[in-house]
């Protein structure tokens, strides 16, 4: 099919159905995420033209459910990072800053493949399927290398905090230390 085809064959379907979609939105999610859902439904429909079936409406709407479902969860993983952000915030801030180190540096330690895994599904909230298309790989290939990235990254992280746990803390002074310059000098 020519690209002038399939624009044509696209524009009749998004002319033709975009009012059902849009209302099965709102009906799912509200008028505020109906407009999302509608382009999103409408760019998978466009990446996969020659799937569309012959009667779309039906197909069209199990895509938007399927993006209703992600943004649901996309929120949901949102309301547990803000959770966790604000339990973060209302704990020591020193234990929060530490742990933030130790994760970045195992981060660091880790290769580029390995850390390019971890943050496609942790920082970016992809889920595994999404995140094999990114990378052009298999699902089932995709679970293999999250794993072996994970035990990866614990083996960094477990390394990172033993190292921390040898340094002693420059906010922690030892009675047998000497005082600071400043504080020598004011006696």
């Amino acid at each position: 099919m020519t690209h002038s085809a399939q624009r044509a064959r696209f524009t009749a379907l998004f002319d033709r159905h975009r009012r059902q979609v849009y209302a099965y939105a709102v009906s799912r999610a509200g008028r505020g995420a109906a407009d999302d859902i509608v382009n999103d439904t409408f760019l998978v429909a466009w990446r996969r033209l020659d799937a569309v079936p012959a009667d779309p409406l039906p197909w069209l709407l199990g895509v938007a459910r399927n993006v209703v479902h992600e943004q649901h969860r996309a929120e949901a993983r949102q309301l547990s990072l803000l959770s966790q952000a604000k339990a973060a915030v209302e704990g020591d801030v020193a234990e929060v800053v530490a742990e933030r180190s130790a994760t970045l540096a195992a981060l660091d330690a880790l290769g580029d493949a390995d850390r390019e895994l971890l943050t496609l599904v942790a920082w970016h909230g992809l889920s595994a399927r999404d995140a094999a298309k990114v990378l052009g790989c298999a699902t089932a290939t995709f679970f293999v290398r999250l794993h072996r990235a994970r035990n990866r990254f614990d083996n960094a992280l477990a390394a990172q905090s033993a190292m921390a746990a040898r340094t002693p803390s420059a906010h922690r002074r030892s009675a047998d230390e000497s005082p600071s310059p400043r504080v020598a000098a004011d006696r």
